[in-house]
């Protein structure tokens, strides 16, 4: 069993030319290829999020050199770009879908930019890619009462269930933002692990429900990629976002607190 730190890759949008909303966090495809090219040079395995955190739930056996590949929310160039570079390595990935932006019957228009539609998702499922939740509408859960808290987790999980005939078991908390509260409501709706961003490596003692996953985006040159895999210069390479992300926890556990005042007055 793997007891070493894990790289968990976080991919959003793969496309040639990404809109305002998704630039920062998109990938070039021939970036995401040279990246998966070189996941194969350095002995890298993916495996998916389930059989991570089912292998260090359990016991059972991992690659020597784990890595996962994930991508969050649903865009159209995961189909388009991704899959065929995915398959043509043998590589597993994960794809986090908030429900409410694929294309059909759910879509509440919410989407940044071109998504996914139903026949694609099960396109990528067919082809080994497995299917987590993302929530519906991708709000900021830390911030939400518990009755919408858990309708957004549940109404994600069936809706991926009526599309693909089984129950997704991962889940990723949209902008990463979680707390004790959404991660057992996380467990409550069926999800058995979940992921974070936190960007830093992923740890068995960190807990199914909130492994930390390490961003990747357009800016990330190739050699912070390698940096990435290999867990080097994690800290200094992403001690903006740190920052940024105490800064705005501030923020929520402020706006927390008012809301639970307010509500205990009414």
């Amino acid at each position: 069993m793997t007891e070493a730190p894990v790289p968990i890759l976080m991919y959003h949008s793969v496309a040639t030319a990404p809109n305002e909303a998704t630039r920062a966090l998109s990938v070039a495809p021939e970036a995401f290829a040279e990246q998966m090219a070189l996941i194969g040079d350095l002995g890298l395995t993916p495996v998916s999020t389930a059989d991570l955190a089912g292998g260090w739930r359990s016991g059972g056996p991992l690659p020597d050199r784990p890595v996962l590949i994930t991508f969050d929310d649903g865009y159209e160039g995961v189909h388009r770009h991704a899959l065929p570079v995915l398959a043509k390595h043998g590589f597993a990935s994960t794809l986090f879908v908030s429900t409410g932006w694929i294309r059909g019957a759910y879509d509440t228009g919410g989407g940044l930019d071109a998504m996914l539609d139903w026949d694609q998702v099960r396109e990528l499922a067919d082809a080994g890619c497995e299917i987590g939740g993302h929530s519906h509408t991708h709000p900021q859960l830390d911030q939400l009462a518990d009755d919408r808290l858990r309708e957004e987790l549940v109404r994600c999980r069936e809706i991926v269930t009526e599309q693909l005939g089984t129950d997704p078991a991962s889940f990723a908390y949209p902008y990463g933002y979680s707390s004790r509260r959404v991660r057992q409501a996380v467990r409550d709706a069926g999800y058995a692990q979940a992921l974070a961003v936190e960007n830093g490596l992923a740890r068995r003692r960190q807990g199914p429900y909130a492994l930390h996953r390490v961003t990747v985006r357009r800016s990330t040159d190739a050699t912070e990629f390698a940096q990435l895999l290999e867990g080097r210069a994690i800290a200094r390479n992403f001690a903006r976002d740190r920052a940024l992300t105490k800064g705005y926890a501030v923020l929520r556990r402020a706006r927390q607190v008012r809301r639970k005042a307010i509500r205990s007055r009414v």
